[in-house]
């Protein structure tokens, strides 16, 4: 790379872009830091925003006060529409030209319905924010329109209290337990609805739950489900997706509400780029999480895929992932900024795989030791309010927790979109 490098674009403001950010806090380099939302996101908790365990404000944290003291930091807050790389600049929607010495992508990645995105608008899936809000109030709603037909349409209030959750990777396994745990919770508030009604059923393609951790703790999480109330179901390929539910191989199910968590896409960056995607739009990266034939971009978290040497898979998508390749970017570009070799490759360090099932249950593989059941289940907790910015959101998320784990009641039961009512 042409010295000095000065100027560095980091588009995106995940655990990748901003520990980037942050391991540049001393270099000689001014830094611009784009992203289309004001706020850094805790991904990893959002399906509690949804089903009305948390606040938004308790897992997001606007960038510019996390950056607020490191002034070599410039944030943007707009959308990246293309990169040129002979320019060697980011072009954006409000018509801005980053130029850039160094550039790191960690763009992230959205929902992938497998070339059926008419499924969208049945089965949201949970990336943002507003995600959350939607399907929090989708399934609040739910509960309001069974209450109104229960007496005189119990089928359609059946079809009501009927929950899908596609996919059972982590975020579908926690998911479709925190669904169950809402709709317990809910009875008691409700005059008409039979709690027998409520079904949550978890739809697997695959022959496991949690297909990335050891087996042991995939049978313990189904088990576990299973006390929830949850009707898991592997092997099992959906065949469609309407308004009125669900159809896989063997079955319909009437339902009218479906979440989807059963895959991702990559972003534009391999488009930006002009380089051949991986399978799920990702852009492939070497050792030092550079694509082929670019000196001077990094591309890292879930834009990124890394195959480590001797590994047979990919690196996940997961948070540790993205924020261990942005500390090591971040590191590798503070080096050469003040003229340094740095010949060191990317290793990740794996500390390990947590899924909670609900109340007093989870599976957890840290260091090889593999835990379940309560004890799982606060170390899981654990590890999500330290990864969490800021003392006050790591406050309110244990007093949530705790006045939920008291009280068994979630707090944020607020509808605030009314729309259509219910055919009776």
């Amino acid at each position: 790379m042409a010295e000095p490098l000065r100027k560095i674009v980091i588009v995106g403001a995940g655990f990748g872009g901003l520990s980037a950010a942050q391991r540049l806090a001393k270099a000689p380099v001014d830094i611009t830091l784009i992203d289309q939302q004001n706020h850094h996101l805790f991904q990893p908790l959002l399906y509690q925003v949804a089903t009305a365990a948390l606040t938004p404000a308790e897992i997001a944290v606007p960038i510019r006060q996390v950056l607020r003291n490191q002034t070599n930091v410039t944030v943007l807050m707009d959308r990246v529409r293309d990169v040129d790389t002979k320019e060697q600049a980011v072009l954006t929607e409000a018509g801005q030209s980053v130029p850039y010495d160094a550039l790191i992508l960690a763009t992230g990645a959205r929902h992938s319905y497998f070339s059926r995105q008419d499924w969208a608008a049945h089965a949201p899936g949970l990336k943002t924010l507003q995600e959350a809000y939607a399907l929090r109030e989708k399934i609040l709603t739910a509960f309001e329109r069974a209450e109104i037909v229960a007496e005189d349409n119990p089928e359609l209030a059946q079809a009501y209290q009927t929950f899908v959750v596609i996919g059972a990777g982590p975020t579908g396994v926690e998911m479709a337990g925190a669904v169950s745990e809402l709709a317990q919770s809910l009875m008691r508030d409700f005059r008409r609805l039979d709690a027998d009604r409520n079904r949550i059923i978890l739809l697997e393609g695959g022959p496991r739950v949690l297909p990335s951790f050891a087996e042991r703790l995939s049978a313990r999480a189904e088990r576990d489900l299973e006390k929830l109330g949850v009707e898991v179901r592997v092997s099992t390929m959906v065949r469609d997706i309407s308004e009125d539910g669900v159809r896989t191989d063997d079955t319909e199910i009437s339902a009218k509400t479906v979440i989807w968590a059963a895959g991702v896409q990559a972003s534009k960056a391999a488009e930006w780029l002009a380089v051949e995607p991986a399978r799920g739009g990702q852009v492939i990266v070497d050792k030092t999480l550079r694509p082929v034939g670019f000196e001077n971009v990094y591309v890292i978290g879930d834009t990124a895929e890394y195959t480590p040497s001797g590994a047979e898979m990919p690196l996940p998508g997961i948070a540790p992932v993205a924020k261990q390749m942005g500390q090591y970017v971040g590191s590798r570009l503070a080096a050469v900024a003040r003229g340094r070799a740095f010949e060191k490759a990317f290793r990740y360090r794996d500390a390990g795989a947590l899924a909670t099932i609900g109340r007093n249950r989870a599976v957890a593989d840290i260091f090889g030791l593999k835990v379940t059941g309560f004890l799982g289940w606060l170390l899981w907790g654990a590890a999500h309010v330290y990864f969490l910015i800021g003392f006050r959101n790591r406050l309110f998320v244990v007093l949530n927790w705790l006045w939920s784990y008291i009280t068994w009641q979630r707090g944020v039961r607020l509808i605030l979109h009314r729309d259509k009512a219910p055919e009776s």
